[in-house]
C-alpha cells in the first residue's frame, strides 16, 4: 500500500511540472521582422522556439529589401510577427510571395499609436516606434505570448512563466529608466537626436527629442528643418546631440560643431546591436540609452 501511494504521489507531481520541450520535436520555428522583436520573441518562447530575426543586429528595417532567402524563412516557419503602425511597409509583399500558411500577428496590437501632426517635421502619420516605451512592450509580450500558445499549445504553462518572468524584469526596467529621468533637470530633458524614433520614450518619461528626420530613415532632413534646429539649440541651449547605430551621423556632426553642442553618444533606436555589443538585448537597449542621456544632460 505504501509504494503504491508514493507512486501515485509521484505522479501526480510529475503532472504538476510545467511542460518541457519534447526532445524528439524540433523547436518552433518564428520570424521576427527585426532584432528588437526577436529578442522579444526570444524571452517570451525560450527553449521551445528558435526566432530568425529578418533584418538583424545594427540593421535598419526602414529600408530594408527582402531576399528570396527571407520568403523561404517565412514560408518555412509556424509564426510570423511583425511590429506593424506601418513600420515594414515591405512585410505584406514579402508574405505574399512566401505563400506562408501560418498565421502573422501583430505585436503593438492594443498600444495607443503616437500621432506626428504637421507641426513635426516628415510626413503626417502614426509613429511605429512604440517599443520605446517600455509600457507598450509589455503589450508586446502578452500578444507574443497568445500567439506562441496559438501555434503551440503543448507549451502554454512554458510561455507562460516566461512571460510572467520577462514582465517582471520590464516592471523594473521601467522603474529604472523614471528614476534616472527624474535626476536630470526638467529645464534640460532635451536632445536633437537623428530621425524621429523617440516620441514614445519622450512621451512616457517627460524628455524632448528633436529631429533632423521624419518618422523613417528614408527621409532626407531639408534644410529648412536644419535650420530650425540650429536656431533651436542656440535658442534653448540645448545640451546634447545623439548619434543612432542606424543612421549616418554626419549632418548632426555638422550641427554639433556649428552649435557647440556636445556630441552625447550613440543612441540605439531601431536596431539591437551584435553579442558584444552595448545594447544586445531590448533591456540592456533601454539601460544604455538612459545612461547616455543622463550622463550627457545632468
Amino acid at each position: 500500500m505504501r509504494c503504491a501511494a508514493a507512486f501515485a504521489l509521484a505522479l501526480t507531481l510529475v503532472a504538476a511540472l510545467p511542460a518541457l520541450p519534447d526532445e524528439a520535436s524540433p523547436p518552433v520555428r518564428v520570424v521576427a521582422t527585426f532584432s528588437i522583436l526577436g529578442d522579444l520573441v526570444h524571452n517570451v518562447g525560450g527553449d521551445r522556439v528558435a526566432v530568425a530575426p529578418l533584418v538583424g543586429p545594427n540593421g535598419d528595417a526602414h529600408v530594408y529589401s527582402p531576399s528570396p532567402a527571407d520568403a523561404k524563412t517565412l514560408a518555412a516557419a509556424r509564426l510570423t510577427v511583425v511590429n506593424g503602425l506601418g513600420f515594414e511597409g515591405w512585410i505584406d509583399r514579402l508574405v505574399q510571395v512566401s505563400a506562408t500558411g501560418a498565421p502573422v500577428i501583430v505585436a503593438s496590437a492594443g498600444v495607443t499609436p503616437r500621432r506626428v501632426g504637421a507641426a513635426t517635421s516628415g510626413p503626417v502619420g502614426i509613429d511605429p516606434h512604440a517599443w520605446q516605451s517600455v509600457g507598450n512592450v509589455k503589450i508586446y509580450v502578452a500578444n507574443i505570448r497568445e500567439a506562441l500558445v496559438g501555434v503551440d499549445p503543448a507549451g502554454r504553462a512554458v510561455y507562460a512563466a516566461n512571460a510572467t518572468s520577462y514582465l517582471e524584469r520590464l516592471d523594473r526596467l521601467d522603474d529604472e529608466v523614471r528614476r534616472a529621468i527624474a535626476s536630470i533637470p526638467p529645464a534640460r530633458r532635451k536632445v536633437i537626436t537623428t530621425h524621429n524614433a523617440f516620441g514614445y520614450f519622450g512621451a512616457d518619461y517627460g524628455v524632448e527629442f528633436i529631429a533632423q528626420q521624419g518618422l523613417s530613415t528614408e527621409a532626407e532632413a531639408a534644410a529648412k528643418d536644419v535650420a530650425r534646429i540650429i536656431r533651436q539649440i542656440r535658442e534653448e541651449h540645448i545640451p546634447a546631440i545623439f548619434v543612432e547605430n542606424i543612421t549616418d551621423p554626419r549632418l548632426l556632426k555638422s550641427i554639433a560643431a556649428e552649435t557647440g553642442a556636445r556630441i552625447g553618444g550613440t543612441l540605439y533606436s531601431d536596431a539591437l546591436t551584435g553579442p558584444n555589443g552595448s545594447a544586445p538585448t531590448y533591456i540592456e537597449l533601454m539601460r544604455h540609452n538612459v545612461d547616455e542621456i543622463v550622463a550627457a544632460l545632468k
